[in-house]
C-alpha cells in the first residue's frame, strides 16, 4: 500500500479539498493576533461630561415657584421623573388625587403628596375581584368591579368592598396627616369610627361624598361642623351586598338634617324615605340652595315636602324611573316661591299626575331643563305652560315632542328670552308657523338644531350645495334670517 505524501498533508492542512479554509484557521487568520478575552472585557468608554445642574442652586421655595407654573398633567407626568427632588417638591404642588391602592393610603400618601386638598378613597376602597375564569368572567364599569356567575340567582355578584377595620384605619391616617382637606370621596363603614376621626382632624373639611350609606352610617356626619356640599350614595343590596333594609330611609335623612345644618347643595343617590324626610330636610337646612334627586325610591308625597325648602334655588331630578306614585291632592302641595331652576335628566316621564304636580311645586321655575327623558309627548309637555316665569327652556333629546306641542308652551310665556331645541327628531322646520318665527326674532339666545337636516341646511345656506342629492339632501331652504348673531332657516312661505 502506498504510503500518504506528507507534503500534500501538511500543505492541505487547515483546508479541505476544495481549497476552502477550516473553522481553525478562520478564527487565526493569519496577520491577526489571536482572540483575547481580556480584549472583549475591556471597559467602555467613558460617557461625555454632563452639564452641571443649574437647579442645584436654587432654593426649595424658588424651584417651587417655577414648577408651580407648569399645569396639572406636566406636572405629575414629566417634572416628577427628573430627579427625586422634583419628584418630592411636585408632590407638595399636587391639590388633587385619586387613589386606586389602599396600602398607598396608609404607607406612602402622607409623604408623597402632604399638601392634598381634594382627596378620592373610594377606588381603592373597593376590592379586587376574583381571578376571573371561563365560569365566573368580571364586570368592570369605572372603578366598580362584578363577578358574573351563570349558575346564580341572579347571576350578578354584589361589589366587594374592603374589610371596615381597614378602611377606618386609612381614614385616621388621613385625618391626622391631611389637616387641610376640604373635598373628601370616601365608603362610610358601619362602625363609623373613621369618620369620626376625619371630622375631628379635618376642620376645613367643606365637602363630602359617602358611598354604600346607611342610616347609622350617617351618625357622625353631624360632627362635621362646616360641611356645606354632600353627596350620599346609598347602599344598594343588589350592588354593594348589604342587607334589604340597609339603605337611608327617613332616619338617615333626619339624622343628616338635624346635624348638617350648614348644607348648600345636597345629593341624594338611591335614598328612600318620604314626606317626614324631606321635610326634615327643609325644616333644618335653611341655607340649602341646591338638591339632586337620582335613581330615588322614596314612597309617595315626597314631592309635597319641598314647599319647605325655603331658600332652593334649583331642583335636579336624574335617572328617576318615577316622580312621585302619590302626590296628593293639588291644594295640598305648595310650592318653592324661590326656585329658579327645575332640571331633569334620563328621567320617565310617563305619569300624567306626577307630572302635573311637580310643575305645580316648581311653578316659579325661571329655567326648565329637560335631558334625554322618555315619555314626553305633547300632552305632558303642555303642562310646563303651569311654569309662568320661565325665561329660558331646552330641551334635548325628546323625541316624540313635536313642533306643535313646543308651540303651544313658548308663546304662552311672554318672559322667555332663551331657547335652545337639540336632537329632538319630530320638530321640523316645514312645520314652524309666523308666531314661533315672530317669536324667534325676539329672542336673546337661540340654538336650533333639532335634527340633523337642520344643521345641514343651516351650514350649507349660500353655498349651492346640495340641489341635486335625493337621498341626503331632498331640499334646501330658500328663506333664512339672522337673528343676532344666530342663522334661522324657514321656508319660503314663512320667513320673517
Amino acid at each position: 500500500m502506498p504510503e500518504p505524501d506528507r507534503n500534500s498533508l501538511s500543505a492541505g492542512r487547515g483546508q479541505h479539498r476544495d481549497g476552502l479554509k477550516g473553522w481553525p484557521d478562520l478564527w487565526l487568520l493569519p496577520g491577526k493576533p489571536p482572540h483575547s478575552p481580556t480584549a472583549a472585557m475591556a471597559p467602555p468608554p467613558p460617557p461625555p461630561d454632563r452639564a452641571p445642574d443649574q437647579t442645584l442652586a436654587f432654593s426649595d421655595e424658588l424651584l417651587l415657584r417655577v414648577l408651580a407654573y407648569l399645569p396639572e398633567p406636566h406636572l405629575t407626568a414629566s417634572a416628577s421623573l427628573v430627579c427625586k427632588r422634583w419628584m418630592r417638591l411636585s408632590g407638595r404642588l399636587r391639590r388633587r388625587l385619586a387613589v386606586r391602592d389602599w396600602a398607598f393610603v396608609t404607607h406612602r400618601l402622607p409623604y408623597r403628596f402632604p399638601d392634598l386638598a381634594v382627596l378620592d378613597l373610594f377606588p381603592a376602597s373597593i376590592a379586587a375581584p376574583a381571578a376571573p375564569s371561563r365560569a365566573s368572567p368580571v364586570l368592570t364599569c369605572g372603578a366598580v368591579s362584578l363577578t358574573l356567575d351563570p349558575g346564580a340567582d341572579p347571576p350578578l355578584g354584589a361589589c366587594r368592598f374592603l374589610a371596615d377595620d381597614v378602611l377606618d384605619r386609612g381614614l385616621a391616617v388621613v385625618a391626622a396627616r391631611f389637616p387641610n382637606l376640604r373635598r373628601l370621596s370616601a365608603t362610610a363603614a358601619s362602625e363609623s369610627a373613621g369618620l369620626m376621626d376625619i371630622a375631628g382632624g379635618c376642620a376645613t373639611l367643606q365637602e363630602l361624598e359617602l358611598h354604600r350609606c346607611t342610616d347609622l352610617a350617617l351618625r357622625p356626619v353631624s360632627a362635621f361642623a362646616h360641611l356645606q356640599i354632600l353627596r350620599i350614595v346609598a347602599a344598594s343590596s343588589p350592588l354593594y351586598g348589604t342587607s334589604e333594609d340597609g339603605g337611608v330611609t327617613d332616619i338617615g335623612l333626619t339624622i343628616l338634617a338635624h346635624g348638617c345644618k350648614r348644607l348648600v347643595k345636597l345629593e341624594l343617590v338611591g335614598c328612600e324615605g318620604s314626606y317626614d324626610g324631606i321635610a326634615a330636610v327643609g325644616r333644618c337646612c335653611a341655607m340649602l340652595e341646591e338638591l339632586t334627586i337620582a335613581e330615588h325610591r322614596m314612597d309617595g308625597g315626597w314631592l309635597a315636602a319641598l314647599a319647605f325648602c325655603g331658600n332652593l334655588k334649583t331642583l335636579r331630578l336624574q335617572g328617576c324611573a318615577r316622580i312621585d306614585d302619590d302626590p296628593g291632592p293639588a291644594e295640598h302641595l305648595g310650592a318653592c316661591l324661590t326656585l329658579e331652576s327645575l332640571q331633569l335628566h334620563r328621567c320617565q316621564l310617563r305619569d300624567r299626575h306626577a307630572l302635573h304636580a311637580l310643575f305645580l311645586v316648581c311653578e316659579g321655575a325661571r329655567e326648565l331643563l329637560v335631558q334625554n327623558c322618555w315619555g314626553l309627548e305633547d300632552d305632558m309637555f303642555a303642562l310646563a305652560g303651569l311654569c309662568r316665569r320661565v325665561k329660558l327652556l331646552s330641551l334635548e333629546g325628546c323625541s316624540l315632542l313635536t313642533t306643535r306641542g313646543v308651540e303651544s308652551v313658548v308663546t304662552s310665556w311672554n318672559d322667555l328670552q332663551s331657547l335652545q331645541v337639540v336632537a329632538c327628531n319630530k320638530i321640523k322646520d316645514e312645520e314652524m308657523t309666523g308666531a314661533l318665527s315672530e317669536l324667534f326674532s325676539n329672542l336673546k339666545e337661540l340654538k336650533w338644531r333639532p335634527d340633523n337636516k337642520s344643521l345641514l341646511a343651516a351650514s350649507l345656506v349660500g353655498t349651492g350645495m346640495g340641489k341635486k342629492g335625493r337621498v341626503f339632501f331632498k331640499r334646501i331652504l330658500p328663506g333664512h334670517q339672522r337673528v343676532k348673531g344666530k342663522v334661522l332657516n324657514y321656508p319660503a312661505g314663512v320667513a320673517a
